[in-house]
């Protein structure tokens, strides 16, 4: 699909007293659209993101990169860390921009997907459990699925856990909570990747398994 295919532009979304900056691409006739969750210490601009949202455009699917954090926040944040690991306000931002995504005139949005990284993966299994009306589909890369504690065994979207081979720690961290889903789910295993899918061909995987997964071709 050609880029001018693509409506792209910068949008706003006001959750509670934050307004968080975010990217919004839609292709003609979107299948959906997938609101990118980052991880710890990132933020809309990850290469690695952009990447595989550009992978899901290209598959037909739209695609929202936002900050889950405020200018302010980010920046007390590189001292403190305090809110990369508070899941609880990061879930309620993406339900945020869930929430605007629904509501936009124009959008023609009919399913939602959620595809997040590191404890930007809990954010979004946290909305999905909260949001059961909304979420058609969630994809975890390299992510912390356990750190969404109890909301597990609430998620009822198809749930994907893609996770690098070499990525021990991670990787045990990820076979409990798909132990703790009792949606669809699938825990996939890259082999020979690192945390962060730096090997050639990695993130190829990665955003390949994703496309398919928000399309619904599971099998």
């Amino acid at each position: 699909m050609s880029r001018s295919a693509i409506q792209e532009r910068a949008i706003t979304i006001v959750a509670g007293d934050a307004k968080l900056h975010g990217d919004l691409a839609l292709p003609e006739q979107a299948a959906g659209v997938v609101i990118f969750a980052h991880g710890s210490g990132s933020s809309r601009h990850s290469t690695r993101n952009r990447y595989v949202a550009a992978v899901l455009q290209e598959a037909g699917l739209g695609t929202l990169l936002m900050d889950l954090l405020t200018e302010a926040e980010e920046r007390g944040d590189v001292r403190t860390r305090e809110h990369r690991f508070d899941v609880a306000l990061l879930a309620r931002r993406v339900r945020a921009a869930a929430d605007w995504l629904s509501a936009a005139s124009g959008s023609s949005v009919a399913r939602i997907g959620l595809f997040g990284a590191s404890t930007g993966a809990a954010a979004a299994l946290v909305c999905a459990a909260r949001r059961r009306d909304l979420i058609d589909a969630v994809v975890s890369r390299g992510g912390r699925p356990d750190l969404a504690g109890d909301a597990l065994a609430g998620v009822a979207a198809p749930t994907l856990l893609i996770v690098g081979g070499e990525d021990d720690v991670v990787l045990d961290l990820n076979r409990q909570a798909l132990a703790a889903l009792t949606c669809e789910k699938r825990l996939e295993i890259i082999s020979g990747a690192t945390h962060l899918f730096e090997e050639p061909g990695a993130l190829e995987q990665v955003a390949r398994l994703a496309a398919n997964w928000f399309l619904g071709r599971r099998s």
